[in-house]
């Protein structure tokens, strides 16, 4: 799920040319498979509690084959957007259910750690993303025969997307390997099996106890009438349906999927250039899995409210800097650069800009669209801001990657972590769509508009937004989340869900 969501930032600045987008259109190619992640959490849920966890993980491995390919082939852009959007329907499903079939799996001492592999797979997955691409682009510009005969350089973005074949087979296999959700056996009837797989897990007297739970937990609710949506607002659940929502927009709003779709076209914006920002992508994605690994060692030690407040203080700090060094930055074309400049650029015309300081980033673009042209200007945008820019770009990669720290080892893991144990047995499936579906949205909204924030707000304002959500969700966290570590699921159905 990682690399399938992820493998698209460095195939942006390709497409939006190849295809002659605009900033929305741009927008609209990553954000395309989060909009049909959404849709598919609408069911998800509902969908694992007819058929098994099981068998929608599997159908979600299919699916990510189909889109692979898909993307890969794709002879326009809309071809390109339905194909991202069937993986899309793979992404929604996986990012429900795997941590909800874990949470149903996991012994409570070791259930947060275990929940937190799940995020640390798909950060692992990013950082491959980051990786491949980095390397498709090297082999673009080698001197190869095979790299040559494969044709890497004109067909660059297609085999990004398409690598992502590999893991998606693997996945499906790997599925052969896991037995059924034990909770969702016994709520259909399946006792036996269930209690099987729980001696597996557990210790023959505790997988009894566990199993005895289980099933009071659901005989207490066979009477009562299937749950509805209409269900998840009754009082009962107005605190964990709260911590719920606001926890999993805050997640996204924040703008995590920013950075790790758009990674090196933000970096580019610092005046690093395209190959040093494929580079910078990469230490982004290592940042993001040793901070994943931290947050699994000490989520069931430390606990989950500890991490997110020390979290989501770094991120809204981090996110105010890179707005005040981005504000900072000023950008000069002196006369003897423009000689340096691509062959595509008409020097004499472009001369009249030479010695002119311009403040911001937006000054400086839309002066160099009126000079040289939209499309002149769009293609060569990152040599031009390398040359130009006065900008400490060593500070915009250590506040972007204590950002990425800061939401590896809090929001990241435990958001999932939180949505698989506040929620009560008798609708976990259905909760866990709902407020997936909200983080998914939030999610869809932040890929779109983001080109278009950095074209019209300009990078510093843009940071300083995600920056004061930030802050905002530090107070929500210190004054209403609770702490679940420890407690079984039914020990904290009794407790949160009265």
């Amino acid at each position: 799920m990682g690399f399938d969501a992820s493998v698209i930032s460095g195939v942006n600045r390709f497409i939006e040319l190849e295809f002659n987008l605009s900033k929305i259109e741009l927008g609209w190619a990553v954000a395309s498979l989060t909009l049909t992640a959404t849709l598919a959490m609408l069911v998800a849920g509902p969908l694992s509690d007819k058929i098994g966890r099981k068998r929608v993980l599997s159908i979600a491995a299919i699916l990510y084959t189909i889109s692979a390919i898909g993307s890969a082939l794709a002879p326009s852009f809309v071809f390109l957007v339905i194909a991202r959007m069937i993986g899309g329907l793979g992404v929604g499903a996986s990012l429900i259910i795997a941590p909800m079939y874990i949470a149903e799996m996991a012994p409570p001492k070791i259930r947060g750690s275990l929940v937190s592999i799940n995020q640390l797979n798909i950060v692992l997955g990013i950082s491959v993303a980051f990786f491949t691409n980095y390397m498709i682009l090297q082999l673009g510009k080698s001197d190869l025969a095979w790299a040559q005969t494969l044709q890497f350089d004109a067909y660059n973005w297609r085999w990004m997307l398409g690598l992502e074949t590999i893991p998606a087979v693997v996945y499906f296999v790997g599925l052969f390997f896991v037995p059924k959700s034990p909770r969702w056996l016994i709520m259909n009837g399946e006792d036996d099996k269930a209690l099987s797989i729980l001696n597996r897990i557990n210790a023959r007297e505790k997988a009894r106890e566990v199993f005895q739970d289980v099933k009071k937990s659901f005989e207490a609710e066979k009477d009562h009438k299937k749950r509805t949506l209409k269900d998840l607002f009754k009082p009962a659940l107005k605190l964990v349906l709260l911590v719920g929502i606001v926890i999993g927009i805050l997640q996204q709003i924040t703008g995590i999927n920013a950075v790790f779709f758009y990674a090196p076209m933000i970096f580019e914006q610092s005046g690093i250039g395209t190959d040093a920002s494929f580079v910078q992508a990469i230490l982004v994605g290592i940042v993001n899995v040793v901070f994943t690994v931290l947050a699994i060692l000490f989520i069931d030690k430390v606990g989950r409210k500890p991490l997110l407040i020390f979290g989501v203080t770094g991120i809204a700090i981090c996110m105010f800097m890179l707005s005040y060094e981005f504000d900072r930055a000023t950008y000069t074309l002196q006369p003897n650069q423009v000689t340096e400049l691509p062959t595509a650029i008409n020097q004499q015309q472009i001369s009249p800009m030479a010695g002119i300081t311009y403040d911001n980033d937006l000054a400086f673009k839309e002066a160099l669209a009126n000079t040289l042209g939209e499309d002149v200007a769009q293609n060569n945008e990152s040599a031009l801001i390398t040359l130009a820019a006065d900008i400490n770009s060593t500070l915009i990669l250590i506040f972007i990657l204590g950002f990425v720290a800061s939401f590896a080892i809090s929001l990241g893991p435990i958001m999932w972590v939180l949505f698989s144990e506040i929620f009560p047995n008798y609708i976990r499936g259905l909760a866990i769509s709902f407020v997936g579906l909200i983080n998914s949205a939030i999610s869809f909204g932040v890929q779109l508009v983001f080109p278009w924030e950095l074209a019209t707000l300009g990078n510093s304002l843009t940071f300083m937004i995600y920056g004061i959500f930030a802050a905002a969700g530090l107070i929500f966290i210190l004054l209403v989340v609770p702490e679940t570590k420890g407690k079984s699921l039914e020990e904290l159905e009794l407790i949160l869900a009265k």
